[in-house]
């Protein structure tokens, strides 16, 4: 029986942000990332920063780094995956966190599926899972709706209708945001949701200014906090 020639594909986390690497993803993990040659990545700068901050082992000039992000055209998707099928492992590396989650990996993986590469999901920190588990909201009943939409009158109907549905299903909904606006949509999220739906806000997790707080729409108002420019997640429970 002959081994099988293709490569594997490794999911790679990413830190949340300027935090030592080792202190937030396993030593096992960042061994494999150290030892790949080929890593596509949202960003090739920042991949190569992070190469170089978690110690690749490798020549940073040896390692190939392909961009996959939301222009990257589908018809180029196959093209990243043909080193892996041609018996290359490769890394998959988002911004940060883990990638396919709110990122536009998620293409090269159901790919590497269809292809029946080998997939293979390396822990670290997630943002998403991070706000929920330190919420105090629903973990067993949760959704995750990514962006929602910009214009205020569009985001306030939005908010209302995921409102009716968690208190309809006892669901958690959570929701990012751009960082400049975080204090514009919490502002539309006090005035559109019910006084006794809970909110909580998670910033900048896993960094030392993380906060992490979870009040009822009346207790949040007129005690908001300096959100501007800081990674946020967003989480409510009617």
């Amino acid at each position: 029986m002959s081994l099988d020639p293709r490569g594997s594909l490794y999911l790679l986390p990413n830190t949340l942000g300027d935090t030592a690497p080792d202190s937030v993803i396993a030593g096992k993990v960042l061994n494999r990332a150290r030892s790949l040659d080929y890593i596509i990545a949202e960003d090739p700068k920042a991949a190569r920063a992070f190469l170089k901050r978690i110690g690749s082992t490798r020549a940073l000039q040896g390692i190939r780094v392909d961009r996959l992000d939301h222009n990257t055209p589908p018809r180029d998707v196959p093209l990243l995956l043909e080193p892996v099928l041609a018996g290359r492992d490769a890394g998959l590396l988002s911004e940060a966190g883990l990638p396919s989650i709110a990122d536009p990996g998620a293409t090269l993986v159901r790919l590497a599926h269809e292809k029946g590469v080998r997939v293979v999901p390396l822990s670290g920190p997630s943002s998403i899972l991070l706000a929920l588990c330190a919420s105090g909201l629903d973990g067993q009943h949760f959704a995750f709706h990514g962006y929602l939409p910009v214009r205020q009158a569009h985001l306030a109907t939005k908010l209302k209708e995921l409102e009716r549905q968690s208190r309809r299903e006892s669901q958690t909904q959570i929701f990012i945001e751009t960082p400049y606006r975080n204090e514009t949509t919490l502002a539309v999220m006090l005035h559109a949701l019910s006084d006794s739906t809970l909110v909580c806000v998670a910033t900048d997790l896993t960094l030392e200014s993380e906060m992490v707080k979870t009040r009822s729409v009346a207790a949040w108002r007129g005690n908001t906090l300096p959100l501007k420019g800081r990674p946020t997640v967003f989480l409510f429970l009617a």
